[in-house]
């Protein structure tokens, strides 16, 4: 009997440059179901009000989500401690969770370009 070589695990894309142009590309090819709620987003925040003050706000808030949902093994662990904080019976508990999940998309927010 031979042994079997563990599937590669697929390689997270890179983070792309910090506007918003790349990032709506980089999320149309590598984390598509982000893609609806990015474009009404931006639909409603930037396009329809023609007022660019949000755009950090906007920007801060989808490079997060989209450094995140880009890796698999992350968006999943992150989703588990949702769920277990959810169910959390005590404060102690979900509120440990919950500053998990803070800490990690606090490391997200400060990836740069190509990270």
């Amino acid at each position: 009997m031979t042994a079997h070589a563990a599937e590669p695990t697929p390689a997270v894309p890179p983070m792309p440059e910090r506007t918003p142009r790349a990032l709506r590309e980089a999320i149309a090819r590598h984390t598509p179901q982000l893609l609806p709620d990015f474009d009404a987003h931006w639909k409603r925040a930037i396009a329809d009000t023609y007022d660019i003050g949000p755009l950090p706000a906007f920007m801060a808030r989808w490079w997060v989500e989209y450094a995140i949902a880009r890796d698999p093994r992350l968006d999943a662990h992150v989703a588990d401690v949702h769920h277990r904080a959810s169910e959390a019976t005590d404060h102690a508990t979900a509120k440990a969770l919950l500053e998990e999940v803070s800490e990690i998309r606090h490391r997200a927010r400060e990836l740069g370009p190509g990270e």
